[in-house]
This record gives C-alpha cells, structure tokens and sequence, in this order.
C-alpha cells in the first residue's frame, strides 16, 4: 500500500528530498545526486573550462559544499548568448552548534547554541531534535576531508519551564536566546544522586577558555560525548576530528497532511521547495523531446547559500557565482555585455521583490503556456518586507522577478505549503527553460 495513494507525485518526492537534506551541505549534495542521474558532469571552478565545455552539454559545479550552479548548453551555442536562471536559497533559520559549545547545568550536559537567520524560535522548544552538517577529519595519512553527518535520532531537547513554575507563561511568552535556549544532551553521569554542590546554584557554568592544546585540537570545546557520537557515526576516533559545522534539526519527518493531503507540513520549505522544483525541472529539461535546443539561451539553476543572513558570502547571492559563470561563458566585454541583456533570472526566495512590469508579464506569459494561474501578492503599506537574492543578483544589469509557492508558518520549525504547489512550480520552470528565449525574442521594450 502507498503512503499517500492520493498525493501529487511531485509533493512525494518532495518530502523525500526535504528529509535528507537537513542542513545546506544535504540540499546541495542530494542536488547534485540528482543531476548526475540525469546525466551531469560536474566540472570544478579551478578547471579550464574552455577544453571541457561543449555544445550541447550539460554541467554542474558547487562551491564550499553549500551552493550549487548547474547549466545546459544549446547545440549551436555562441559567446554573448543569454543565461535564463532559476535561482533559489538553500538555507534556512536553524539553531547552529558553538565553535565551543560545551555548557554544564545542574546534572545535564548542555550544548551551546546561536541562532542562524530569523526563526520563530519559540516553534523549537520541546521538539525532538538531533544533528546534522559536515565535520572534518584526518585520515591515517595525513589529509583532510568534510564529510557529510546526519543523526537519525533525537538526541538534544529544549525543555520549556513547567507550567506551575510560570504560571503566566500564556500570556506573554518570551525568553532569554542566550540563557534559556540551550539543548540538553544528556545526564552528568558522575553527578547522578549525589548532593548539591556549590556548582549546582541554577547558573550556566561557563564555557571553557582554552587550554596548552594544539591549535587545531578542538577536544576542549565540546562535551567529549558529543565528540565520541560524531566519531561514531563517522567511523573515526575522536581525535581525527578536527572541526565541524553543525546545526541542528527536527527529527519529525515532513509529511502530507489535511483532509485529502492538500498540505506539506514540514521544515525548511523556505526554501528547499523552490530548490527542489528547479532542480527537477532542470533535470527534465534534458529528457524532454528537442534537448538539447540548436539555439537560445543557456539554462541555468542556482542555489545559493546563506540568503536568510543576507547573502554576502562566497556562497551567497552576492557571492560572484553568476557573473563568474557569465565571465567564463562570455569572456569577451562585448560578448558579456551581450549575455547580460538577454538573461531573466527568476528568483524564488519570498519579499522585497525585484518584480516590474515586463519580468512579470514575461512570466504570466509562461504561466499560461503549462495552463497554470498566478496568485498576487502585495506586502501592506504599515508591514515591512524581508529580503531576497533578486535584488543583488539585478544589481549588475539582469532582469529579474520574485516568484514563489505560498506558504503559512514562514520560518517557524514546521511550515506549511499546498502539495500541488510542488508540482505547479515545476511546471513554470519547465515553461521557463523551453519557451522564454523564445518569447523574449518577440518583445520590443528599448
């Protein structure tokens, strides 16, 4: 029997991406999993692209392990063609492990915690929560690697205060994000049924300050616990870990849900749903009857890390990951100037749009070509908006429009989307890789 005998195919599909991909690092890998099924080649930014690159090909490169960029080329490509890109984020607000993390309180071994983007933070208390991201190890020979981590069982909790203990915790419920959101990870073995110390007076003790260990040694800022866990799970000793990136995660899966599973209830649609669907779409460009096309633009996806802190990274919207890939499609000023008046990107993070008239209606022109509506959205003169990657990606010269699926609880633990959304976006990024180049050409604006 199905899971979900009535369910969007897309949406089914959908879940199984979002559960394996807790953290950046997953979304971008399980990605390129994708791609490579489709047929990708992965080609890295230190290679020489002019003898690896070839009409009618298909690419894909990330960077840091946390964005990801992949592209398809028509079979009569030239320089200064147009890119048309689907760029989306990654990331979203989490709870990330200190680079010291290690906190004692009462008999419980806690571990330290900083917030990540604008989460609704309270939506993470009492939730069963575990790790994951990737940690670098050394191997017997002496070489470093990142390998990607995911514990599948909860293993950190933050309690809320019992209700007899806070009796107006009802009416106006707040916290402190530094002292009263720190997880739990377990028992202070020694400690268990011996008399209160003076240690034991409700205060965090405070995190180590460092020691004679060597620099690289990061065994004295966590609870060795934590430590052995990770060693397990990688099958390595605890001394062959030599830093991490952890955050945490919600070990309930994303589920459908609603009377006749019309919803997505689950974390990190914001915005791994956009991802999904243009990965998938990309991906089903290449199978499509005419792929590779003879002419038009380049199709391209782009998956950017840290756009719910503002995207100035490496990895981020801001980074130089598309003009890079502009610059080295065409290398000439001429021919990059050409390419740049001729790309859309069409960006799938949520507010401060960077919309106008023609992106839009370039856009409901594609719409209607799969059947498909568009839902307007306007932001309320007394509400301030977020942010997306389109206004730094149109700051060097790209048309660009804000799209996205609907969605309630944003940046809580749990969102909420509809389940034939998933799909509904795959069906306009199709429209956007086969018809814009097309559709543009018979557009007059200057």
């Amino acid at each position: 029997m199905m899971l979900f005998p009535t369910s969007p195919e897309a949406a089914t599909r959908f879940l199984k991406f979002v559960n394996a991909s807790p953290t950046p690092f997953h979304a971008v890998h399980n990605a390129a999993l994708r791609l490579e099924k489709a047929g990708f080649q992965k080609i890295r930014e230190k290679d020489e692209w002019e003898k690896a690159l070839r009409p009618g090909g298909k690419y894909y490169f990330t960077r840091n392990q946390a964005a990801l960029v992949a592209f398809t080329i028509p079979q009569e490509w030239k320089q200064g063609a147009g890119l048309s890109v689907v760029a989306t984020h990654v990331d979203s607000p989490n709870l990330k492990i200190r680079p010291i993390s290690k906190r004692t309180k009462s008999a419980y071994l806690q571990v330290g915690v900083e917030t990540y983007g604008g989460g609704i933070w309270h939506s993470w208390l009492d939730r069963d929560l575990s790790i994951a991201g990737r940690v670098v190890i050394a191997d017997k020979g002496g070489n470093f690697t990142s390998k990607l981590i995911k514990i599948d069982r909860p293993i950190l909790r933050i309690p809320t205060l019992a209700i007899h203990l806070d009796r107006g915790v009802n009416d106006n419920f707040k916290f402190n994000q530094e002292t009263e959101f720190i997880p739990i990870l377990g028992l202070i073995e020694s400690r268990l049924n011996s008399p209160p110390s003076e240690s034991d007076d409700g205060k965090d003790d405070k995190p180590p300050s460092g020691g004679p260990n060597v620099a690289s040694s990061i065994q004295e800022n966590h609870h060795s616990a934590l430590l052995s866990l990770l060693a397990g799970e990688l099958s390595v000793a605890s001394e062959e870990i030599h830093d991490f990136e952890l955050s945490l995660y919600d070990t309930q899966p994303a589920t459908l849900g609603g009377i006749n599973n019309e919803f997505i209830f689950s974390p990190r649609m914001d915005n791994l749903v956009s991802s999904f669907c243009a990965v998938e779409a990309l991906a089903d460009s290449v199978s499509a009857t005419g792929f590779p096309p003879l002419e038009g633009n380049v199709n391209c996806i782009a998956l950017f890390n840290h756009e719910e802190i503002g995207s100035v990274s490496s990895s981020g919207a801001e980074s130089n990951l598309i003009p890079s890939l502009l610059n080295r499609l065409s290398p000439t000023p001429s021919s990059f100037a050409q390419s740049i008046s001729r790309i859309v990107i069409k960006t799938n993070a949520k507010q401060r749009y960077a919309s106008d008239a023609i992106t839009s209606f370039i856009i409901k022109q594609l719409v209607e070509r799969k059947g498909g509506k568009v839902q307007e959205f306007e932001v309320r003169n007394d509400m301030p908006c977020g942010s997306t990657v389109g206004p730094m990606l149109s700051k060097i010269g790209i048309r660009t429009v804000d799209v996205g699926n609907a969605m309630l609880s944003m940046h809580s633990i749990r969102e909420t989307a509809g389940s034939h959304d998933v799909q509904s976006a795959i069906d306009l990024f199709s429209a956007f890789f086969e018809g814009f180049s097309q559709l543009d050409s018979s557009l007059t604006v200057d």
